[in-house]
């Protein structure tokens, strides 16, 4: 496997992450970085997710990943700045982590493979894409559910 093949890899990762939170949230690409033998892929949420509603993306996020055969290597609980990270089968390094003021970022962090050139992420954004934005712009885009001041209701 090359570098722009784990690329891929990661960008697959990370749509079919994407693709299995209910309701969509808006997101944007945000910088590629590459090592000597390895690449970060990065996306953030646009979607605002609401303090009360953290826990149930943070948890829909780390169901799916068991489902997809992934290790939950570590959690951070912290209620302010909660994370999660895992790793695929293959070496691929995934984590989903909330910052300071409530920003959900992604990342996958390829294992090291084959030297060669990374093009753009070819998933196409719902959100603005922020690849050459900086600083990056905080969430803004409302959702229904995600954005929401009260946890959802039991059925």
């Amino acid at each position: 496997m090359n570098m722009q093949e784990a690329a891929d890899r990661a960008d697959a990762m990370l749509d079919a992450t994407f693709a299995a939170i209910k309701p969509e949230v808006r997101w944007s690409s945000t910088a590629t970085t590459t090592g000597s033998c390895d690449v970060t892929r990065r996306r953030m949420v646009m979607t605002i997710v609401s303090e009360q509603r953290r826990g149930n993306f943070l948890g829909l996020v780390e169901r799916f990943w068991k489902q997809s055969g992934y290790a939950i290597k570590s959690v951070n609980p912290d209620p302010q700045m909660p994370a999660i990270f895992a790793q695929s089968r293959d070496g691929f390094a995934i984590s989903v982590s909330v910052g300071a003021k409530g920003n959900v970022d992604f990342e996958v962090d390829t294992p090291c493979v084959k030297e060669s050139s990374v093009a753009e992420p070819t998933s196409q954004p719902n959100g603005t894409s922020n690849v050459d934005t900086w600083p990056l712009p905080l969430p803004n885009v409302h959702s229904d559910f995600w954005s929401a001041g009260a946890p959802p209701a039991s059925n």
